[in-house]
């Protein structure tokens, strides 16, 4: 489609990109209507929210719209995930300038719209509204399906720490991208479309999961915030966390340890989840550390000891997202 937004207008614009969406059997009332209706089975609803502004959290010369709407929906919706819910639903605020072409925001939609059907959900709503920084807002829903949820205050001394996904794909896609290139290619991808692993979060409650994070503000982060919630402290086992040998050779390259994206660069999405030392993990579970009694270290160490590198995401700090 031509044009720019502003030619469009704002109810042509909602047209445009509501007829591209799809629809799963939980949405009663889709778009079109004063506000939607999803099915709420459990009669709980688990519901996350979150922002992306252009030039703190995503540059148009570095991800297409489409990148950026994939990234938008991965991120909320493993929210859901790791509260150990199955994601149901997403609400779409957004501010666009006037002169900006349409085919931006039709391809931010087509972008949303496929995450979630990767994770079971769909778009069901939301809001349109000019401005002079494209801003992304979103608010996704889930369903707990008659489990308790998960949350990061249940974690006990002599649980195991696991975690499935990837770890510092995301950071070392950013390196490269903040370099100027655009490879490898798998790197760079994970960094504009991560790919959360949605299903693991409710089979993680299924199998006793005593407190569980998605990993988006860095590893050490957000196992930090497991650790303090549940008033613990976590030792992760550098040598049980495997590093891709292509990560090798760009952290080479650039003269970064890769550990340090491992443990510190967020935006993989990939779930911890910490499990009583008796549960049997599937495969795809990897065992990095442990749950320890609170001691005068650290809250979260790295063999026993602090980790000193500066690392993990704050919207208040000074790094400035891609």
């Amino acid at each position: 489609m031509k044009g720019t937004v502003g030619e469009l207008g704002e109810f042509g614009l909602i047209r445009e990109l509501t007829s591209r969406l799809t629809t799963t059997p939980a949405v009663r009332v889709g778009p079109g209507d004063d506000a939607a209706v999803v099915a709420a089975p459990d009669r709980r609803v688990v519901a996350s929210t979150d922002i992306l502004v252009e030039g703190r959290h995503f540059r148009r010369d570095w991800s297409t719209a489409y990148d950026v709407g994939r990234k938008a929906a991965a991120q909320n919706l493993a929210d859901i995930a790791a509260m150990g819910a199955v994601p149901t639903a997403l609400l779409l605020g957004l501010v666009v300038p006037a002169e900006l072409p349409v085919t931006w925001p039709t391809e931010l939609m087509d972008g949303l719209r496929d995450e979630c059907q990767v994770a079971g959900a769909s778009v069901v709503g939301g809001d349109v509204v000019r401005g002079d920084t494209i801003t992304v807002s979103i608010t996704a829903l889930g369903d707990l399906r008659n489990q308790e949820p998960v949350t990061r205050g249940g974690a006990q001394p002599g649980d195991l720490v696991a975690v499935t996904g990837w770890l510092g794909w995301s950071a070392a896609g950013f390196a490269v991208l903040s370099r100027g290139f655009r490879s490898p290619r798998a790197f760079v991808e994970a960094h504009r479309r991560p790919e959360p692993p949605y299903h693991a979060g409710p089979a993680a409650a299924g199998l006793g999961a005593t407190a569980m994070c998605d990993v988006s503000d860095g590893l050490i982060a957000d196992l930090g915030h497991i650790a303090e919630a549940s008033k613990v402290r976590i030792d992760i086992r550098s040598g049980q966390i495997d590093i891709p040998s292509q990560m090798n050779d760009i952290g080479q390259a650039v003269g970064v340890d890769p550990m340090q994206w491992v443990l510190t660069g967020g935006e993989d999405h990939a779930i911890v989840a910490t499990f009583p030392p008796d549960v049997k993990l599937p495969a795809r579970w990897k065992v990095i550390g442990e749950v320890l009694n609170p001691s005068a270290l650290p809250q979260v160490t790295v063999d026993g000891a602090p980790w000193t590198s500066k690392g993990g995401w704050d919207h208040f700090g000074e790094d400035v997202e891609s």
